[in-house]
């Protein structure tokens, strides 16, 4: 997402001729869309999304039931402080 942010940036920069990147190359401005487009292969290929989203739901399935378990009440004495 970085690298898109980057790149919009520098997009943009370039198209309204703003500051030093009016004068640099086209190549250098488009590769941070490039990079971004490496990286969610990478991502992808390797697992790591999957494994970030399994995470994610993991969390929230775990403050669920500590949610439920406080509403309960049976949680121990030491988690209610």
């Amino acid at each position: 997402m970085y690298f898109l942010m980057l790149g919009v940036a520098l997009l943009a920069m370039k198209y309204l001729e703003f500051g030093p990147v009016a004068g640099w190359d086209w190549w250098f401005v488009l590769a941070p869309f490039a990079l971004a487009t490496l990286w969610w292969w990478w991502a992808d290929s390797t697992g790591y999304t999957k494994k970030k989203s399994m995470q994610a739901e993991d969390a929230r399935r775990q403050a669920r039931i500590e949610r439920s378990r406080e509403a309960m009440g049976t949680l121990s004495s030491k988690k209610r402080r």
